[in-house]
């Protein structure tokens, strides 16, 4: 009989981890006490992917509100700074924003409208339209944004993240400001030095800014590069990919985990004799039809992987060729046919009519994004996802 299970994809139970703990010791004795208890056998081209939270943890990757504010002060100048395009988070930003507070004697802070960049909206779409504003266009100050949409609250934390933000700055000791625009360069008539927190268009915010006159322009991954007081950094992105931890820290994005990566992989084809892939992943990459977030707050999905999961899937569509090349089969012979086809396929597809609509995205995204779901943000205590069958097709046996 063929078989009849495709790709499979396990959480695995870790201990909780702290810093200083031997990642590679206790992920592959994980996944080997894992693969006893459940009963599967570890396979070629399996993948072993990490959750980037506790490789941060095993490193000590911390630092705090006062680190934060010192980076801010001695980078941006301690005056009035424009915070632009901070995503709606208390997981995400708001530790980092009560550091920058500190470093500042004044924020203005100016948000994205209707949404932030990964989709929390501050209001509807349906009530900017409503209302004849031009988000493109509109700059709005604190008291027209009131008067226009009142106190709108996020539909599953029931936060006012307006009210929030402002607060939070004015407990740091900070004056605050507020505006409401979705063109960076509306908020230098109120500051010249800014620090732009938005995360995947940051290039381009910065590039407007300065060619716009602005005299300071920072972005997240500028902060935070070097390590301060609690021992934490990340030189490649600073503060983008942080978490909170307490009310005065935040675990940073893991430093370097490449080493990692490759580590545990040949420690699996030690103890197994077999070579999986192994990666860290962060956040996925997927849109919540209700929510409108779309998840993605790290700077990347895998900061690490090995190299058997570099690149795009390449892969033909089964409906397409059941509809069109085999359409006059069916059974046992349209199922041999299309399995002749995917052992034909040879090179890149793209261009093939019948790899369309395969989703056109890298392998760590796709794999990240799984792994995410199946590993989940809360309490399942299952940091290590393990897949089997990812790279199988109709033809494995």
């Amino acid at each position: 009989m063929s078989r009849m299970v495709g790709t499979v994809s396990r959480g695995i139970r870790a201990p909780i981890i702290r810093a200083g703990d031997d990642l590679v010791e206790i992920v592959t004795k994980s996944v080997l006490d894992a693969s006893a208890d459940a009963g599967f056998a570890v396979q070629d081209r399996d993948v072993i992917a990490i959750t980037e939270a506790i490789v941060a943890r095993a490193q000590g990757n911390y630092a705090s509100v006062d680190d934060i504010a010192a980076d801010v002060r001695a980078k941006l100048g301690g005056g009035t700074v424009g915070v632009i395009f901070p995503i709606l988070s208390r997981n995400r930003f708001a530790i980092c924003l009560r550091g920058i507070a500190k470093g500042c004697r004044k924020v203005v802070l100016m948000l994205s409208y209707p949404s932030d960049e990964v989709g929390n909206h501050l209001v509807s779409v349906d009530a900017v339209d409503g209302k004849g504003v031009d988000p493109y266009r509109d700059v709005l100050t604190l008291a027209r944004y009131r008067e226009l949409f009142g106190y709108e609250k996020h539909p599953f934390t029931g936060v006012d993240y307006v009210e929030y933000y402002e607060n939070l700055i004015r407990e740091c000791g900070a004056e605050v400001e507020v505006l409401f625009a979705n063109d960076p360069r509306a908020v230098l008539p109120y500051a010249k030095n800014v620090l732009a927190c938005d995360i995947h268009t940051r290039a381009r915010t910065k590039r407007l800014l300065k060619a716009a006159g602005a005299e300071v322009v920072c972005t997240l991954d500028d902060i935070m590069t070097t390590p301060g007081s609690a021992g934490g950094c990340n030189e490649k992105y600073g503060l983008l990919g942080s978490n909170k931890a307490t009310e005065e820290t935040v675990k940073l994005f893991p430093r370097d985990p490449q080493p990692l990566v490759d580590a545990i992989q040949a420690k699996m084809l030690e103890k197994t004799g077999r070579h999986v892939e192994v990666m860290v992943y962060g956040d996925g990459a997927f849109k919540d039809p209700v929510g409108k977030i779309w998840e993605l707050a790290d700077p990347v999905v895998s900061p690490a992987y090995t190299p058997g999961l570099e690149g795009t899937p390449n892969e033909l569509k089964l409906k397409y060729l059941a509809d069109n090349d085999f359409a006059a089969l069916t059974g046992e012979a349209l199922r041999d046919a299309i399995k002749e086809q995917i052992k034909k396929k040879d090179g890149s597809l793209v261009g093939n009519m019948a790899a369309q609509g395969t989703t056109p995205r890298r392998l760590t995204d796709l794999i990240g994004s799984l792994c995410d779901l199946t590993s989940g943000s809360g309490d399942k205590g299952t940091p290590i996802v393990y897949i089997q069958g990812y790279f199988d097709n109709y033809t494995t046996e």
